[in-house]
């Protein structure tokens, strides 16, 4: 009878203690690993981050330059559920029992709501400002020019590997509500 009150008393700290990781993962900080050469050459392939997920809590936007976590998926809605769901996934990939989610992007902030961002001759202009922007690898290869002007409640993204990075560019600017967090430490 005593080694089942044991048991039992080890599986509710258990429980507890798993239960409180995934509100802390999902609502405070979070571990992740970068996956990719998208923001080379200040992150790198399976380099380790922690993100303040403070600001996504709170719904905060995000300021100029900082590189932030985002849901990609910018088509769909997201709810609680996913807050709940990605720090379980994401933390099994940190300690490498599962790959990490392709949905989950890392990121630098270029334009908040209301700018207008053109990419024009390999460059990026915000409000027809060119950006001093010294974190890049290289010059970007001239593309098509594209001009976009950031909505309400939604940010504009670019990887600082221009050249090797999905991005805004792609999926369009980004709905703050994706913005799942800031990078505050890299390993």
């Amino acid at each position: 009878m005593k080694l089942l009150k044991e048991i039992a008393d080890w599986t509710y700290s258990l429980a507890i203690a798993l239960a409180m990781a995934i509100v802390i993962n999902a609502f405070v900080f979070q571990p992740t690993r970068v996956v990719g050469s998208s923001m080379e050459p200040n992150l790198h392939n399976n380099d380790y981050v922690f993100v303040s997920k403070l600001s996504h809590t709170f719904v905060g936007t995000p300021d100029y330059g900082d590189i932030v976590i985002i849901d990609s998926r910018v088509f769909r809605d997201r709810g609680v559920k996913d807050d709940l769901a990605d720090p379980v996934s994401t933390y099994l990939s940190v300690v490498k029992l599962a790959e990490v989610d392709t949905h989950i992007w890392i990121k630098r902030i270029i334009g908040k709501p209301g700018d207008t961002i053109e990419i024009k001759d390999g460059q990026v202009y915000r409000n027809g400002s060119v950006l001093d922007e010294p974190y890049i690898k290289e010059t970007m290869r001239a593309a098509a020019p594209k001009k976009v002007t950031v909505p309400s409640n939604q940010v504009y993204v670019l990887g600082d590997n221009r050249n090797n990075s999905s991005d805004s560019r792609y999926i369009g600017p980004v709905p703050v509500s994706h913005v799942l967090g800031k990078v505050v430490l890299v390993l």
